[in-house]
C-alpha cells in the first residue's frame, strides 16, 4: 500500500466523542476512510489539502430515527440538503408511503436512496395500516412480508412499534411481527409516549428498546434506567428533562433525532445541526450534543465503523466554525468527499435523476369534491344535540376528547357558523367518510385539505364551511396529492398549494422548490389562525389513530387509549 494519503486536513481541532476534549491535530484520508490523526504539521505525503484552521473537526450527524417523507422530498433531494447540514447517515422508517404502496413503495425509496452519497439505512414499517381494523391504508403488511422485507439489502431494523397498546395487550399480529424481526435480529425501534410501570415491563420484553415520543419528565428517567434508548427531537427538548438527566449519578446513552422536519425548516434552520442548537439551548453542554449526534447513535445502528474521527473509522467528517455549541457546519465530507459547503450542497441533486416510479399509484380515487360531499348526515331527530369533539393544541401532538352541542334538522348536523369541521374521505376506491367537530383553533374563513395524514393517508380536510372545504379538497385531488390552504367564506382564495403527486406524499421536485411551497402552506397554516410549534405535525397526526388520546379515521372516531371506535355523539 502507498504511504500517500488522498487527503490532509490541516489546521483544525478535532473533537473527541470519547472524552470530550478538543485538540489540534491533522486528519489525514485514504480512499474514504481515515488514515491518520496526527499531531500538527507531522511529516505525510497527501494528494490534497483542506485548510481548517479556526474550525472544528467532529464526525458526521448521524439520525437514527426520521421519516423522508416528512420533508416531502425524494430520498435524493432529502440526501442533497441534509448531507449539507451534516447529517452523514439516516435510519428511515418509510411508513407513509408504505401504507400508501406497500412493498412496491419501500423497493423504490431504497432504490432511490443508493443513489445518494449519503448512507441512507432502512426500517420496515411495522404498522401498515397503524391500527388495523379502524382504518383502511393503501396497502397491509403481514408479519410474512415483514420477515422477507428484513433481507432486504440496506433494511437493518423494525420501524416504529406504533401500535403500542396492541403490543402491551397481548395482540397476536404485533406479537408475529415482533417476534419475527427479534428471530432476525433486527433492530426494534419503539414508539411509547408516556408508556409506564408494567405495561413498559411488556413492551420493553418484546424486544422495543427505543422511545422518541415526548414524555413526562418522570416517564424520561424511567424509560432510561430501563435500558431504552430515549431519543430526544425538538419537541422533547427542555430544561427539566436536560436537567433531570444531567443530575443522575451516570448519564444514560441519548440519541437526537429529527424525526418529522418539512423541507422548509431543513432549508430555512437545519437538519440535526438545528436539533443540536435546541439541546445546547435546553441546558446540555456541547460535547454531550454532540455524542447524541455521532457516537451513540451510530452504535444503536450498529455502525462501528463511524462516530469518532479515529484512524480506520469511515471518513465521514463535518467542519464547524466557531464555538462547538453553535453547530455550524462549514464544510461536509462523506467517505472523504466534499458534499456540502456553507449549508448548500457541492453537487445538488436534480428530479430529473430520480428513478421512474412506475410501481406507485399516486391516484386520489374519491368522488367530485363539492359542497355536498361535505353535508354530515346522522341518524337523530331533529333538536340539539350533544357530539364528540376533538380538542387540539399549540404545543404537540396529543388530542383530547371534547363536547359540543349543536344542532340536526332533516338528519344534518348544522355545524357552519358554530364549529370547526373535520372530514376524512377514504382516497382508495373503498367507501368511508367520518366527520367530528374540531376545538381549540380560533379561525378565519377557510380550509385545510391534505393526502399526507399520518399514516394511511387518506384525504384530509377542515374547514369553516363547505364549500371552502370542498375548494380546498378539489384543489388537492387536481394535484394528484398534496397539501392546500383556501380562505374566504367560500374558499374562493387558494392561499398556498403544495402538490405532492408521487403517492400523496412526495414531491419530485428539487428542494428548494418544495421549501417554497411547504413555507407558503405554513405561512397561511398560521394566517388562517392554525398556530403550532409544527403545523405540519399537528394537522397530519389528527388521523394517526395510535397516538392519544381521541383521533379521526375514514371508518371512525378512534378512541386510542381503548383501541376501539367510539360513535359521533357523546352518549354513543
Amino acid at each position: 500500500m502507498s504511504d500517500q494519503h488522498d487527503l490532509r486536513i490541516r489546521g483544525g481541532r478535532v473533537v473527541s466523542t470519547f472524552t470530550g476534549e478538543e485538540f489540534a491535530a491533522d486528519v489525514l484520508v485514504r480512499g474514504d476512510v481515515i488514515s491518520a490523526v496526527l499531531p500538527p504539521g507531522t511529516p505525510a505525503d497527501a494528494r490534497e489539502e483542506i485548510d481548517a484552521t479556526g474550525m472544528l473537526i467532529v464526525p458526521g450527524f448521524v439520525d437514527a430515527h426520521m421519516h423522508i417523507e416528512s420533508a416531502f422530498l425524494t430520498p435524493q433531494e432529502f440526501a442533497a440538503v441534509t448531507l449539507a447540514r451534516g447529517t452523514t447517515t439516516v435510519l428511515a422508517d418509510p411508513h407513509e408511503i408504505v401504507n400508501v404502496a406497500g412493498r412496491d413503495a419501500m423497493r423504490w425509496m431504497i432504490d432511490a436512496g443508493r443513489e445518494t452519497a449519503q448512507t441512507q439505512l432502512w426500517g420496515v414499517p411495522s404498522c401498515v395500516p397503524a391500527l388495523e381494523g379502524l382504518e383502511e391504508a393503501g396497502a397491509a403488511l403481514s408479519a410474512d412480508d415483514i420477515a422477507e422485507m428484513l433481507r432486504w439489502p440496506g433494511v437493518i431494523a423494525l420501524g416504529e412499534v406504533m401500535d403500542y397498546r396492541a403490543v402491551v395487550s397481548g395482540d397476536r399480529r404485533m406479537h408475529d411481527i415482533t417476534a419475527v424481526a427479534r428471530a432476525q435480529d433486527a433492530i426494534l425501534d419503539g414508539h411509547c409516549p408516556n408508556l409506564t410501570g408494567a405495561e413498559l415491563s411488556t413492551y420493553l420484553a418484546t424486544g422495543v428498546d427505543s422511545d422518541h415520543t415526548k414524555n413526562r419528565t418522570e416517564v424520561v428517567l424511567e424509560k432510561a434506567r430501563l435500558g431504552m434508548t430515549m431519543m430526544l427531537q425538538e419537541k422533547c427538548l427542555n430544561e427539566e428533562v436536560a436537567a433531570a438527566l444531567l443530575a443522575l449519578p451516570q448519564l444514560p446513552p441519548l440519541c437526537l433525532v429529527t424525526d418529522d422536519l418539512a423541507a422548509d425548516h431543513i432549508v430555512d434552520k437545519g437538519h440535526l445541526d438545528h436539533i443540536a442548537r435546541v439541546a445546547v439551548a435546553a441546558g446540555f453542554p456541547p460535547h454531550v450534543v454532540l455524542k447524541a449526534l455521532t457516537w451513540t447513535p451510530a452504535q444503536r445502528l450498529r455502525l462501528h465503523d463511524r462516530g469518532v474521527v479515529s484512524p480506520g473509522k469511515r471518513a465521514d467528517l463535518v467542519l464547524l466554525r466557531g464555538e462547538l455549541a453553535a453547530f455550524d457546519p462549514a464544510l461536509v465530507l462523506v467517505g472523504g468527499q466534499v458534499a456540502g459547503r456553507d449549508g448548500a450542497p457541492v453537487r445538488p441533486v436534480t428530479a430529473d435523476d430520480a428513478p421512474a416510479l412506475v410501481p406507485l399509484d399516486s391516484r386520489v380515487d374519491v368522488e367530485p369534491q363539492d359542497a355536498e360531499a361535505f353535508r354530515w348526515y346522522v341518524d337523530l331527530p331533529d333538536g340539539v344535540h350533544t357530539f364528540r369533539a376533538m380538542r387540539v393544541n399549540q404545543r404537540d401532538t396529543y388530542t383530547e376528547a371534547a363536547e359540543i352541542e349543536l344542532p340536526v334538522q332533516g338528519g344534518e348536523v348544522r355545524w357552519e357558523g358554530r364549529a370547526t369541521l373535520v372530514r376524512v374521505r377514504n382516497r382508495y376506491g373503498r367507501p368511508g367518510a367520518v366527520f367530528a367537530p374540531l376545538l381549540g383553533r380560533e379561525l378565519a374563513d377557510g380550509a385545510v385539505a391534505s393526502t399526507y395524514a399520518h399514516d394511511s393517508h387518506n384525504l384530509l380536510t377542515i374547514g369553516t364551511s363547505r364549500s371552502a372545504m370542498a375548494t380546498a379538497a378539489a384543489t388537492v385531488v387536481a394535484d394528484g396529492g398534496g397539501v392546500a390552504v383556501v380562505r374566504g367564506p367560500v374558499g374562493e382564495t387558494v392561499a398556498a398549494r403544495m402538490p405532492l403527486p408521487v403517492g400523496g406524499v412526495l414531491s419530485a421536485r428539487p428542494a428548494r422548490d418544495v421549501a417554497e411551497q411547504a413555507a407558503a402552506v405554513r405561512a397561511a397554516l398560521e394566517d388562517w389562525g392554525w398556530l403550532h410549534l409544527n403545523p405540519f405535525m399537528s394537522v397530519s397526526t389528527l388521523t394517526l389513530a395510535v397516538s392519544p388520546a381521541l383521533k379521526i379515521t375514514d371508518k371512525s372516531l378512534v378512541d386510542v387509549v381503548r383501541r376501539e371506535p367510539v360513535g359521533a355523539t357523546a352518549t354513543d
